[in-house]
């Protein structure tokens, strides 16, 4: 969330912000509000410092003046209107900041859309195949390792079932990335999959993207779509002691989202699902420090891709294409050569204080310091199912079977899946 403060003070900054995103949401309501806001406020105080002048001067009155006490019972009557009127106007103030989007940071490119993100760089070397390599739907079905008939009877469109060496692949890719990340400093969570509404708000994914999420019809829970909202929550309305930020928190969860299916190629396979496994990233850090931080969080990202030895590119977004919370983004891309096409396995973001002052979290320097609002930054390391499809397409054999990448086989317990017989 913006800061009230921030638009107060520059709106054309914030105005000239907001273009640079391509997004045409206005501020003028919300500066209207804080307008007739502050008006009250000051009618409010000046009501206030005349029945305190007046209580004090009846005070020393006797009689007492009953027509003076009647008119300091009508001030006080309409002060309590003031206030009521106050919070209303606070709510909807509040509900207005909630829709406006970050602002994105110094350096990023600017641009409209996806077409204008700026590649930094690629790393390894695409493999040179001796046959054509298959897409991975093919692959599974000769390895027998994903149901997508079962996964639709129980489910419907959009599911699938891992099976045998598919399940235990993914299962074991998910605590290597575990175990890596955890090696680095980041302390492992294993969050809830439901969350109240309030924290969907803190994160950022409410109210815009109410549509693409899942929730329960009778009781406050909504389906993560990411670990970033329960980690996000886990803080909410908290004042860090001195010395505890930087927190850097590593978890996977289910994630949960309505994806918006169309026809074309998307529509094969498990690269777009409306559930898919993910390990997170996440950090909340002194403001100062977060621009370092991603720039670690992207190597942490990264880092996997190259242990795995699986060919990538990172891109910088452009303002056209940031998240709605994102101040700065970094995506990372594997190479799918049976698709023979890049798939986003990762956005490690910074978000400034936008999640903090949403969900209220804040830290302090030292005892009795004035407190103030965390940084926070999340980065996928790294999405299921994507990275199993570059696995499958980039290790896939002659024969039909499959390679384990090396950095798995002491999780797996096998290096390498063979061909179905059935």
């Amino acid at each position: 969330m913006l800061s009230i403060e921030l638009i107060r003070k520059d709106p054309a900054a914030v105005r000239r912000a907001l273009a640079r995103r391509h997004d045409d949401s206005s501020i003028e309501p919300i500066l209207q509000i804080d307008e007739r806001r502050r008006a009250l406020l000051t009618e409010a105080e000046g009501l206030r410092a005349r029945r305190n002048e007046v209580s004090k001067q009846i005070g020393k009155m006797n009689p007492k003046p009953p027509d003076l006490i009647a008119e300091m019972r009508q001030v006080g009557d309409t002060i309590k209107e003031l206030e009521t009127q106050v919070t209303a106007l606070e709510q909807e103030q509040r509900d207005a900041l909630l829709r406006l989007p970050n602002i994105p940071r110094d350096g990023v490119p600017d641009g409209p859309d996806a077409s204008a993100n700026k590649e930094v760089r690629q790393w390894g070397a695409r493999r040179d195949f001796a046959f054509k390599p298959q897409p991975h739907w093919e692959i599974a079905a000769k390895l027998g390792i994903i149901d997508f008939a079962r996964g639709q009877k129980i489910s419907g469109s959009r599911f699938y079932i891992l099976q045998g060496r598919g399940a235990k692949l993914q299962r074991s890719l998910i605590q290597w990335m575990l175990d890596r990340h955890v090696s680095r400093g980041y302390t492992e969570v294993y969050p809830p999959y439901m969350v109240r509404e309030q924290v969907v708000y803190g994160s950022g994914q409410l109210p815009k993207f109410r549509d693409n999420l899942y929730r329960d019809a009778e009781e406050d829970y909504w389906m993560v779509p990411t670990a970033e909202v329960p980690i996000t929550g886990m803080y909410a309305d908290e004042i860090l002691p001195p010395g505890t930020a930087p927190i850097r928190h590593a978890a996977y969860t289910a994630c949960f989202r309505r994806e918006k299916m169309s026809a074309g190629k998307d529509i094969r396979g498990i690269k777009r699902g409306h559930q898919f496994d993910k390990v997170e990233m996440y950090k909340l850090v002194p403001p100062e420090t977060s621009g370092e931080e991603l720039k670690a969080l992207v190597a942490d990202a990264t880092s996997l891709a190259e242990e795995l030895e699986l060919p990538y590119r990172l891109l910088q977004l452009c303002t056209g294409d940031l998240g709605f919370a994102a101040a700065e983004s970094y995506d990372i891309e594997l190479w799918a050569p049976g698709c023979n096409e890049w798939l986003e396995v990762s956005s490690c973001s910074n978000c400034g204080d936008f999640q903090a002052r949403r969900a209220n979290v804040r830290f302090r320097r030292e005892a009795n310091a004035k407190p103030e609002f965390v940084h926070t930054l999340n980065g996928s390391g790294l999405a299921l199912p994507r990275v199993m499809i570059a696995i499958l397409e980039t290790y896939q054999e002659g024969d039909g079977s499959v390679t384990v990448p090396k950095a798995l086989r002491p999780y797996t317990g096998f290096d390498t899946i063979p061909v179905s017989p059935r």
